[in-house]
């Protein structure tokens, strides 16, 4: 049986667009046995690049970064039965973020005020296959699961909600991108993940659906 030191190095490639904080916590892993730093990515679109090139085993992914953001280049890298396991590593540690990474394919949610030591354990975990959680972000979840029983409206976060009674109250993309002070390609993400979560196919029946489960009043409070 092989001991760690004969193990392969867990391949790690970082994607934050602050400089500080992406060479910080290279260094910091740099010096921790059993783990090589293989990229440091500025952002989305160079996170996506390096995976190609360097075949990381888990990247740490920023989820805010200007052009292509942490979702969209989650949704990009993560294969199930492939590919690295994606960590999301970031500030937020609201409902909404949350489940819009786990619903782009993120393997784990960690927070930058971890411990270095939890940082640690949670890419050695992801690469062992396991789903790392902030103690905080689990228990977001936990409180999300316990509450989502009463059918599929209820399984939306609060934004997804805000987006899909616009919808049902037929205002566009770009519209709604403006009145809820988000981008374009957020909105056209909250869509992917409602239609899942909702069981339709276009923007069409999601609209119909919102207004069978009267949500398109709720498109009048958003706009106040």
């Amino acid at each position: 049986m092989a001991t760690p030191a004969e193990c392969p190095p867990i391949r790690v490639l970082i994607a934050d667009d602050h400089e500080v904080v992406r060479l910080g916590i290279g260094r910091l892993l740099d010096n921790r046995p059993g783990i090589e730093v293989v990229g440091l990515a500025r952002d989305g679109a160079e996170a996506i690049a390096m995976c190609a090139e360097r075949a990381p085993d888990v990247v740490l992914m920023d989820l805010e970064m200007p052009g292509v953001d942490g979702i969209e280049a989650t949704q990009r890298i993560a294969r199930p039965g492939g590919g690295p396991s994606v960590v999301i590593l970031t500030s937020f540690a609201d409902r909404d973020h949350i489940s819009e990474a786990i619903d782009s394919g993120a393997a784990g949610y960690l927070l930058k005020d971890a411990e270095p030591d939890e940082l640690v354990a949670g890419i050695r975990a992801a690469a062992a296959g396991e789903s790392p959680l902030t103690p905080r972000v689990a228990l977001t979840v936990v409180k999300e699961l316990r509450t989502s029983g009463g059918g599929p409206s209820e399984t939306l976060s609060d934004r997804e909600r805000e987006v899909l009674a616009l919808v049902g109250a037929g205002v566009a993309n770009k519209q709604i991108a403006l009145r809820l002070g988000i981008s374009s390609k957020t909105v056209k993400s909250h869509l992917s993940h409602i239609f899942r979560r909702i069981g339709v196919g276009d923007r069409l029946q999601a609209a119909m659906w919102a207004r069978r489960h009267g949500l398109v009043d709720e498109a009048d409070e958003t706009s106040h």
